[in-house]
């Protein structure tokens, strides 16, 4: 089957006014964004969003019928490719993390009823959302130890635990809460999601976690990592998100397509540092020439574009994978480029900043807050190490280990005694001609 990733030019012409708009428009925010209250953020993401609005590109990951545009995940990688050149891009276009996986999940698992009351009104841009999932006493690389509880009570249940790194959560209206409901189902049975406002008793917002990308403490504000306890949280039969024991099946369909997003914005990102390496290179002038004229240099730029073009092309491969022949086709693809697009952007930003030098350094470039923000793509939405185990398993399974006491299927002497015996007729001819 021939992999087709072109787009019409139609759809090339918005890419094109993405690129601008981005640049032109969104760039500058990243210089007064701690300026600003989280209020004043939205008042000037408003008009940006107008703008998306009426080009037809706002919330495209989901289908018409929801308010969407239905582009499929190779239009959507190519958008996240220039979203990703700023963390606020995706903001201004409806697509950001963690509503869109949210609204997803809704669109595929809620009620009419869930959907009416958060579903059309994230899409809308008039609610916010967080996922609450990972926990500060459980591996997040394995999601089947979670400890939070929800339990039946009644008509309703009774949620309790403790979570941490629910982006968003403290500007969030709703949460989406993963927890354990049969803890003696099969381990990827046992949790199930439900929808919690913010407001209800019993949920206990602590605190934005400072982290390497954001080191600076904050609290309400977008691009927030919140620490949660949910305390006898009693919720109605109807905030349970699909069936019973079916989180992590939910889960998947929202961690695929995101970890293509994922990617497609680390290219942006590495695209971005990529350009102010060539530049550095261009215009620094040491020990008798131009950086560019370095060996050094030159293999940084040459290494760079190489890497950014086979993550592209794989990225963009798990993306038509997808389009084609559904979610779990590409599960192999979406490993291969979430641990590989993540070295990608890594050793690019990092060559980028070694040769700024002290200037790289300084918060003078934004190249050190795209390094901060790079080491944690090895570890979010599944470790590069679980992702390495996964494709490994899946590849092994196409192999069988030679049966007992039997040599290697490469083994030569072998395989030169089988094909003496195959060929003994010509081997024979050639010997009697000699």
């Amino acid at each position: 089957m021939a992999w087709d990733f072109s787009t019409e030019p139609e759809f090339e012409e918005q890419l094109a006014w993405m690129r601008e708009f981005v640049r032109a428009e969104i760039w500058p925010l990243e210089t007064v964004f701690h300026e600003l209250r989280q209020d004043e953020v939205d008042r000037v993401y408003a008009p940006l969003q107008a703008q998306v609005k009426a080009r037809g590109l706002w919330a495209a990951h989901l289908d018409p019928e929801l308010g969407g545009q239905g582009f499929g995940q190779v239009k959507l990688g190519l958008m996240h490719e220039i979203l990703g050149s700023s963390p606020f891009a995706p903001n201004a276009f409806g697509c950001q993390a963690p509503d869109s996986g949210n609204s997803e999940i809704l669109a595929l698992a809620g009620t009419e009823e869930q959907k009416e009351r958060y579903l059309h009104p994230l899409l809308a841009g008039d609610l916010k959302s967080a996922f609450s999932m990972t926990e500060p006493d459980t591996a997040g690389s394995d999601p089947t130890l979670l400890k939070t509880r929800a339990v039946k009570d009644g008509d309703g249940w009774v949620l309790n635990g403790h979570k941490w790194f629910s982006s968003n959560a403290s500007i969030a209206d709703f949460l989406i809460v993963m927890a354990v409901t049969d803890p003696d189902a099969r381990s990827h049975q046992r949790a199930s999601m439900f929808l919690v406002p913010v407001d209800t008793p019993g949920v206990r917002i602590l605190r934005d976690v400072a982290t390497m990308e954001h080191p600076e403490e904050a609290y309400g504000k977008l691009g927030g990592h919140a620490e949660i306890k949910y305390e006898d949280v009693r919720l109605p039969a109807d905030a349970l998100l699909g069936g019973e024991g079916e989180g992590f099946l939910i889960a998947q369909h929202r961690l695929g397509p995101g970890r293509i997003h994922h990617c497609m914005r680390w290219l942006g990102v590495s695209a971005r540092a990529f350009d102010m390496l060539c530049e550095r290179a261009q215009s620094r002038y040491a020990h008798g020439s131009l950086l560019a004229d370095k060996q050094t240099v030159q293999n940084w730029i040459a290494d760079s574009a190489a890497q950014m073009h086979a993550a592209r092309l794989m990225t963009l491969h798990a993306a038509w994978v997808m389009d084609t022949q559904g979610a779990s086709a590409a599960r192999r693809e979406i490993s291969l480029i979430k641990f590989f697009g993540a070295g990608v952007m890594h050793d690019v930003i990092d060559r980028a900043l070694q040769a700024h030098g002290s200037l790289g350094y300084s918060t003078d470039m934004p190249l050190e807050a795209m390094y901060r923000y790079a080491r944690g793509a090895r570890f979010y939405d599944g470790p590069d190490e679980v992702h390495r185990q996964s494709v490994a398993r899946q590849v092994l399974r196409g192999y069988e280990a030679p049966a007992e006491g039997a040599p290697p299927s490469e083994h030569l002497p072998t395989n030169r005694a089988a094909a003496r015996e195959k060929f003994a007729h010509l081997l024979e001819a050639v010997t009697s001609n000699d």
